[in-house]
C-alpha cells in the first residue's frame, strides 16, 4: 500500500513537473517570437516568426496554470503544507482536538463532494463554448469544459482527502501537540 501511494505521488508530482515545463517552454516561445519579430525584415523573411501565428501562446500558459494550481492542491501538496489558522485547536485538549479534527472535516469533505453536481450542471454550457485561440493549434475538439474539468478532480480529490483524514482522527486520534508542528 505504502508503495502504490509513493508511486501515485511521484506520478503526480511528474504530471505537476510537465504542466510546469509546458508552460515555461510557451513562455518563451512567446518572449523569442515577441522579440525577434522587432527585428527590421526578419519577419518577413522567416513567416514562422509572425506574431500573429503566436496569440494562441497566451492562452496556453493561462490554460496550464489553471491546471498546475488545481492539480498541484489536489494531488501534489500535502496537508502540513497549507497555512493553518491553529491557535485554538492547539489549546485545547487531545479529544476535543479529534472532534474539532472530525467535524472541521466532515464540513469541507460534504461542502466538496456536494459542490460537484452543481458545478459539473454550470459545466455543460461549456461542452459547446470552444477556446479562442487554442483551436487554431491543436482543433476544434478542446472545449472549455476540458479546459476547467480539472476543477471537477480537485473537487473529488480533496473531498475525499478530508474523508480519510475523518476516518483516521475517528480510528486513531490526531496527532500529539508536538507531532503537529
Amino acid at each position: 500500500m505504502k508503495s502504490l501511494q509513493t508511486n501515485l505521488s511521484r506520478i503526480a508530482q511528474g504530471v505537476a513537473a510537465a504542466l510546469m515545463a509546458a508552460m515555461f517552454l510557451t513562455f518563451v516561445l512567446q518572449i523569442t517570437v515577441r522579440y525577434t519579430a522587432r527585428l527590421p525584415g526578419l519577419a518577413e523573411a522567416v513567416p514562422l516568426l509572425d506574431p500573429s501565428r503566436y496569440g494562441w501562446t497566451l492562452e496556453f500558459c493561462l490554460l496550464l496554470w489553471v491546471w498546475l494550481v488545481f492539480w498541484g492542491n489536489a494531488f501534489v501538496v500535502r496537508e502540513q503544507d497549507h497555512v493553518r489558522f491553529d491557535i485554538l485547536y492547539l489549546a485545547v485538549p487531545a479529544g476535543l482536538r479529534r472532534w474539532f479534527a472530525i467535524l472541521a472535516g466532515l464540513a469541507i469533505a460534504i461542502g466538496l463532494l456536494v459542490s460537484i453536481g452543481p458545478t459539473w450542471e454550470k459545466f455543460y454550457i461549456l461542452r459547446l463554448k470552444k477556446t479562442a485561440t487554442l483551436s487554431h493549434v491543436f482543433g476544434d475538439w478542446i472545449r472549455m469544459r476540458d479546459v476547467y474539468v480539472v476543477y471537477i478532480l480537485f473537487l473529488g480529490a480533496v473531498g475525499l482527502r478530508y474523508l480519510w483524514a475523518v476516518w483516521t482522527a475517528f480510528r486513531h486520534g490526531v496527532p500529539d501537540q508536538d507531532d503537529a508542528l
